[in-house]
């Protein structure tokens, strides 16, 4: 039906890839402790290569204190929609080295996957968007923004500002964020559901400096066994979250197996789940509680003594429906009410990122959807996500009448935020296909 399109992304391909490596290359590392510097380098970069695609206007979108993000726009013929795309190319520190087939910054293909630290995770969004601009060569049937953002793995935390300073620039009918993902390897999905998000500093405190762990131990506690069974409050026996209070049900279970998900995650054998209820309702929706981190001394400076201070980060993933605020109180109630032995706690709240629920349906949905049945050969499958993408929300609040289409090339085997990220091959094609397919069906 769309055969021109389908011929000309086929023919993008090679070149495609070839700059995804490229973009993989540059360490856009947008967290605090990492030099920006390549997060700019990467945003000219990606300036750079929309203007060669034949976009007009871009330039940077700058903030004090804030990443740079990427602007351009394409006008559209008279009478069609615009539509604002949206990706981000920072990325998440690439972790240890040692984890790693090749550098983190090293690209590589192998088995039809391109491997490298933002590989999926979102420098395959922003190929989405310059291969579908690209596949028209530069004349979109419809009015086209770009926004390339440069903090989303920092939280977004400049993003509502943006959107109020650069407000003329960025307003349009239609949103398509392309930083979610597939259903697996081949399946297409529309996200139709997001879960949120807050985290917290826990520190505990027993003594006040630390002492020999043979002339007191046994008599007082030391804080690093104390904070872990705080933190052991935190789940029930069979491992649901136990603070009370918190939304959580069912959803669609669609076709989802343990065995499938165990494959996806990669677990050790013998590993045992945990919670209850379906395997996509504890995904989506049900909160979710993990400790990121714990500040205590290493082993290698290990000495006999009792510890008097230790830290956790918590993160805990909540229900779409759950109110932002009330699981802030009700995640720091639980951790004060249940202090082992009358430990001195101190909890630093880090906010929160609301759940989201999309609307489904109307034109744009529909298209996105005629459009990925065409791309993939398959039908697509709405789904919910496990992640937090908080600026949904913002997007959502600045343009309220339009409607918000989330997808993205990436699939559970692409390990973002882990070691060895990598793109399936095929199904950037295949997204870049869709997306240019949407585009032309909105426009009639």
């Amino acid at each position: 039906m769309h055969d021109d399109l389908k011929t000309a992304v086929k023919a993008l391909r090679p070149e495609l890839i070839e700059t995804l490596a490229d973009l993989v290359r540059i360490p856009s590392v947008s967290a605090p402790s990492y030099d920006p510097a390549p997060v700019r380098q990467s945003a000219e970069k990606v300036a750079s290569l929309f203007t060669d695609a034949g976009v007009s206007g871009v330039q940077l979108l700058e903030l004090e204190g804030a990443h740079p993000a990427v602007f351009g726009e394409i006008p559209g013929p008279e009478g069609t929609p615009t539509v604002l795309l949206y990706a981000h190319h920072d990325v998440q520190p690439p972790g240890p080295a040692e984890l790693w087939e090749t550098g983190p910054f090293d690209p590589f293909e192998k088995d039809g996957r391109l491997y490298g630290r933002g590989a999926s995770d979102d420098k395959s969004g922003v190929i989405m968007h310059l291969g579908t601009i690209k596949a028209f060569h530069g004349q979109t049937p419809v009015g086209i923004k770009l926004f390339i953002e440069g903090e989303e793995e920092v939280g977004s935390s400049h993003l509502e500002a943006f959107l109020t300073k650069y407000s003329d620039l960025l307003v349009a009918d239609v949103i398509v964020i392309a930083d979610a993902g597939n259903w697996r390897v081949g399946q297409p999905a529309l996200v139709t559901s997001l879960r949120g998000l807050t985290a917290c500093i826990v520190e505990v405190q027993t003594l006040a400096s630390a002492v020999h762990s043979g002339q007191f131990g046994g008599t007082f506690p030391d804080a690093l066994t104390t904070l872990c069974r705080l933190l052991a409050t935190l789940h029930d026996e069979k491992g649901n979250v136990a603070v009370p209070g918190l939304t959580q049900y069912e959803t669609d279970p669609l076709d989802l197996t343990e065995e499938e998900l165990r494959s996806q995650a990669k677990t050790v054998p013998g590993l045992q789940a945990i919670g209850e209820g379906g395997w996509t309702s504890r995904l989506w929706t049900k909160p979710a509680i993990s400790v990121l981190a714990i500040d205590a001394p290493p082993i290698r400076e290990a000495i006999n003594q009792l510890v008097p201070v230790a830290r956790a980060k918590v993160s805990m993933r909540i229900a779409p429906g759950q109110d932002g605020p009330a699981a802030v109180t009700a995640l720091r109630n639980h951790l004060l009410a249940n202090v082992p032995w009358s430990a001195k706690v101190s909890i630093e709240n880090e906010g929160y990122g609301d759940a989201f629920s999309l609307a489904t349906g109307g034109p744009a949905y529909e298209a996105f959807t005629a459009a990925m049945r065409e791309a993939f050969g398959v039908e697509p499958v709405e789904i919910g996500a496990g992640g937090s993408i908080p600026f949904v929300a913002a997007f959502s609040e600045q343009m309220p009448g339009a409607p918000v289409i989330l997808t993205g090339a990436g699939d559970p085997t692409s390990a973002v935020h882990g070691p060895n990220e990598s793109q399936n091959l095929d199904d950037l094609e295949k997204s870049v296909l869709a997306e240019a397919i949407a585009l032309r069906l909105l426009a009639t």
